[in-house]
């Protein structure tokens, strides 16, 4: 039998041209072919299976992170309200023949909206002017005396009181982010976001949301949460940054160097508008919790940006005149007060600069209808008697 099999190999090598070594490897190299063909069929159906896994799961990690970004955190935009006692508070506010409210909107800068009700509403764009006159007239009513010179004494040390109060709101931002190791000038430029807004969101509002979604995330992919934490709630601090030029990532890098923020915190700064290419899994979050809350449905618009920035075209126009003190634009622009020194404008002078300034809106200001503009000189006196 043995021989009848080695005469058969014999035949098959002499058939084929093929040693018996030989032809073992060629049935070994076929094989191997085969081997390598399914091996990567079966690569290409796992990655397509996690393909679809990591689809799947980033899409919950996004749902629940946006879930946890709900906040309670109230933004005001335009106009805030001040609820008051009874009418007969309403009555001294306005005056005699409107003094007190005239006296109180020209050291304020901020409109006084009044209805049937007893609740009052403070309009301005500039929030920060706003928080100024609710705490002044907030102040006034629980004092009782209302009058013009009462008026332009509380209304100074609330303005004096505002770096307290935004610490005090910078705070309140940080600890709801969960961030509690700042520095104290770091925490009150933070307080700012309250009172500024970017296309319409306010910032405050995009800040904390952002924050909560950053940190879910974070958890979820195992990434460093407090490098997260921080990367989102200073995102865009060089937006409050008024005193410098630049870009707001290059001033929010500049402002985060010199307080000796992190490298890895500095680097999400400078990369989350992708100024910069990626350097971490913590940029790529920061980069997308922001994307999350700045473009979610009814997040931001742009007539309140566009609004601010004609505003504040109209006073900045008439601000450029000299003698010229303050500039407040009411009426949503149709008005706008300028109150000069009196120690640099005379009253025969007053008359020409609104003519003036009327003049220069016309040429370089974009507005609708009128501008009424109204210059104010005034002169006042006050003394003490001495105790008895």
């Amino acid at each position: 039998m043995s021989d009848t099999r080695g005469d058969y190999l014999k035949k098959l090598e002499c058939a084929s041209n093929l040693t018996r070594e030989e032809a073992k490897k060629q049935l070994l190299s076929e094989i191997e072919k085969d081997i390598i063909v399914e091996k990567a069929r079966r690569i290409r159906q796992m990655e397509e299976s996690i393909k679809l896994e990591a689809q799947e799961k980033s899409r919950e990690i996004l749902a629940d992170a946006m879930r946890h970004g709900a906040t309670g955190y109230v933004a005001e935009y335009t106009v805030s309200s001040v609820r008051l006692p009874n009418e007969e508070v309403k009555g001294r506010i306005i005056g005699r023949e409107g003094r007190n409210i005239r006296a109180f909107e020209q050291a304020t800068g901020v409109e006084i909206e009044l209805d049937e009700t007893n609740e009052l509403r403070l309009s301005s764009f500039d929030a920060i002017r706003r928080e100024i006159a609710k705490r002044s007239l907030e102040q006034l009513v629980k004092d009782g005396r209302i009058q013009p010179t009462r008026i332009d004494e509380v209304v100074a040390q609330v303005q004096t009181q505002m770096e307290d109060v935004l610490l005090e709101e910078g705070k309140l931002i940080c600890q709801t982010c969960g961030v509690y190791d700042l520095p104290l000038e770091l925490v009150r430029l933070i307080g700012r976001y309250k009172f500024r807004t970017s296309y319409g969101q306010n910032l405050a509002l995009h800040t904390i949301e952002e924050t909560k979604i950053g940190v879910q995330i974070a958890h979820e992919i195992g990434a460093n949460v407090e490098v997260v934490k921080k990367g989102c709630l200073l995102h865009d601090i060089g937006k409050v940054v008024t005193d410098e030029e630049g870009t707001h990532v290059q001033l929010g890098v500049s402002v985060l160097k010199k307080y000796g923020l992190p490298q890895e915190v500095i680097d999400t700064v400078a990369e989350h508008h992708e100024d910069k290419p990626f350097s971490s899994v913590e940029s790529v979050i920061v980069y997308t919790a922001d994307a999350i809350s700045g473009s979610r449905p009814g997040a931001r618009y742009e007539p309140i940006e566009a609004y601010t920035a004609r505003m504040e075209g109209i006073e900045k126009v008439a601000s450029e005149f000299d003698g010229v003190d303050r500039v407040f634009a009411f009426q949503a622009g149709r008005e706008v007060q300028v109150i000069v020194n009196p120690k640099d404008v005379g009253d025969d002078e007053i008359t020409s600069m609104a003519y003036d300034i009327a003049r220069k809106l016309e040429r370089e200001v974009e507005y609708a209808g009128q501008i009424k503009v109204n210059v104010l000189r005034q002169t006042q006196a006050s003394e003490t008697t001495k105790a008895k």
